[in-house]
């Protein structure tokens, strides 16, 4: 189903990137604005589901005192050397076997546009999309990485048989430097796909429900529509966890670390002295907020299907109270990203890893893409 990514119409930079997963344990990756994430997972004998191996994260939290030590930001910079440092210090932690890696693409990295397009064979459908990049790809064909993913088709009113596409393109700066990170780190980088695709594939494959999928991070917020395990749809805002938790150390004039740990602490649900720290976070939450709205009617308008619930992952959907106050402000029900049910892992860890799912949600959607197709 997930075509192999970075398929391009210049294949010469990304031969290596679109060769086939190889069998046998491999890494997802997801590197984020501010942390690093890994998980590796297993062909498990017993349940017939993937099992956990291993997980890792590195967080960094110098960038919550100076922006400009964001492992990578909106304007597609991304620190090579220091990323691969801290990639290696997350790995010497792990010790995986595993040296095949998936990794993510942030979705303010790549341009991605639904497209209605006869229903075509393969290879015209191939031609087509060459036509469209043109058109939708605000780079040079030339500059960039081009692929298509099929996400539905249908009969128009006139009785004409259509199909989705989802195009995507990546700068080849961009896939250069992730080259440069692995490489360095001693992986083995065999795929790229933007963060969206994981997510869709790992809460929403095998279920039709037409779902938000809001990943909020520390520099940015991801926002997409997704439904049986397809993304369908993609924006982001530079809104995000970080916007939170600066507005707390303003208002009450403590430190941007400090900040943070009374964030994580008390989220939403202050009550009496504390119930200041909601109201300083709920404008920078009600913008994250606006911005699903405008993505949900955007999709609804356009392409006539009805958002019938919310996902939130990302370190930001351990906000304590989020789920209650997205749930009123989007007047759609909205929960906590639980991306374990499709994967084996001991039952003694349960309730740690019902801490950390919805951060990993990315890297177990990575790890997956071997298992689900």
């Amino acid at each position: 189903m997930f075509e192999k990514f970075l398929r391009s119409i210049n294949l010469r930079p990304f031969k290596r990137l679109i060769s086939a997963v190889s069998e046998g344990n491999f890494l997802g990756v997801d590197i984020g604005t501010a942390s690093i994430k890994a998980v590796e997972l297993e062909a498990s004998t017993t349940s017939g589901l993937p099992r956990l191996k291993n997980y890792g994260i590195l967080e960094s939290y110098s960038h919550l005192d100076r922006l400009n030590t964001a492992i990578q930001t909106s304007s597609l910079k991304m620190l090579e050397n220091e990323t691969a440092e801290l990639l290696k210090t997350l790995l010497n932690k792990m010790k995986p076997q595993a040296k095949a890696t998936v990794a993510s693409i942030p979705s303010f990295s790549a341009f991605t546009s639904l497209l209605d397009v006869p229903f075509l064979p393969p290879q015209e459908l191939a031609q087509a999309m060459r036509y469209q990049a043109q058109v939708f790809v605000p780079l040079p064909l030339n500059e960039v990485a081009i692929d298509w993913v099929p996400v539905g088709e249908y009969t128009d009113e006139k009785g004409v048989r259509k199909q989705q596409v989802f195009l995507i393109s990546v700068p080849n700066e961009v896939v250069n430097k992730y080259q440069t990170v692995f490489r360095a780190a001693g992986l083995s980088l065999k795929a790229l796909e933007i963060e969206g695709l994981s997510l869709a594939r790992v809460l929403t494959f095998g279920d039709p429900t037409t779902t938000l999928l809001v990943d909020i991070g520390a520099r940015s917020t991801a926002i997409g529509v997704a439904e049986k395990g397809l993304l369908k749809y993609s924006a982001q805002t530079d809104f995000s966890g970080s916007s939170l938790t600066q507005a707390v150390a303003n208002g009450l004039s403590v430190s941007v670390r400090r900040a943070e740990d009374l964030k994580k602490q008390k989220g939403l649900l202050g009550q009496g002295g504390e119930y200041g720290l909601s109201t300083l976070m709920l404008p920078f939450l009600d913008v994250i907020l606006s911005e699903v709205k405008r993505v949900r009617d955007i999709y609804e308008k356009n392409y006539n299907s009805k958002v019938e619930r919310v996902i939130l992952a990302g370190g930001g959907a351990n906000l304590l109270g989020i789920e209650k106050y997205a749930s009123l402000q989007l007047g759609l029900p909205v929960i906590k990203a639980d991306p374990w049910k499709k994967i084996e892992f001991p039952p003694e860890a349960a309730p740690l890893l019902a801490e950390v799912g919805a951060p990993l949600t990315v890297a177990i959607g990575l790890g997956l893409r071997q298992f689900i197709s």
